[in-house]
């Protein structure tokens, strides 16, 4: 039975290894732009460019999934965020499909910290849109209502995310928590667990779930967002499942 057990799990390390390599989640940075927590991940050099150990990279990968499924599987909402151009599809995506708040652009300084001033701007954003909806904006002239279509527009483009976040999140996940600083403050601020997708020029100790690997390249991005995605959806699977017993 062990022996089975052990079988299997060397299966499933093995296709791990084998998709991270498929999407170039082992490419970090030149060594000189290494981030000292950075180095007990590293394999190696080629090129010039350090190679992360994929074992240690799906070893943490998984202890990042494990923690998304129990805060699933508890009816927890995680915040996803990323202001790259290569995540924001993909982030927009976890984050629509699963009901999530995300950020999928510029971190709106707080977020977590402001909350009210945040629900503020959602409140007119909602109000706004609604109004549009029903036709009410057309007793407005011309020249105003395209004045209040550009301040729509604006409002959906820094808010539209966080319609869904009703209350604080049990946690944040970043691509990049070096470029999403801010938003790595602002959650520690408020005890939030930082989860985060992050190469070598990153301080992994900072970092409650850290995931080394290419936070740069939009195949990587997207491979890991969309791991946590599936981690979540397993933890609402098996709350749902629980709750029908």
């Amino acid at each position: 039975m062990q022996n089975t057990e052990n079988l299997l799990e060397n299966q499933v390390i093995s296709k791990n290894l084998e998709e991270l390599f498929k999407v170039g989640a082992h490419y970090a940075y030149g060594k000189s732009r290494r981030h000292a927590s950075a180095k007990p991940f590293i394999f190696g050099t080629k090129n010039r460019t350090e190679i992360f150990d994929l074992e240690k990279t799906s070893q943490s990968l998984e202890i990042a999934l494990d923690f998304v499924r129990t805060l699933a599987g508890e009816g927890k909402t995680i915040l996803l965020a990323s202001s790259k151009p290569e995540a924001k599809e993909t982030i927009t995506m976890a984050g629509e499909s699963l009901g999530l708040p995300y950020v999928a652009g510029r971190w709106i300084g707080g977020t977590f910290t402001n909350t009210s001033e945040i629900k503020k701007r959602v409140a007119i954003l909602v109000d706004l849109t609604d109004k549009k909806a029903k036709g009410e904006l057309v007793k407005y002239t011309k020249k105003e209502r395209l004045l209040i279509d550009r301040k729509i527009a604006k409002l959906e483009k820094m808010y539209s995310g966080l319609l869904e976040m009703k209350v604080p999140p049990a946690a944040l996940f970043v691509v990049d928590s070096r470029e999403e600083s801010i938003a790595v403050v602002e959650a520690h601020q408020m005890n939030i667990p930082v989860i985060s997708l992050s190469n070598s020029d990153c301080n992994l100790k900072e970092l409650d779930y850290a995931i080394p690997g290419n936070d740069s390249a939009k195949a990587s991005i997207t491979f890991f967002v969309g791991k946590i995605a599936d981690a979540y959806r397993e933890g609402l699977k098996l709350r749902v499942e629980k709750a029908a017993l």
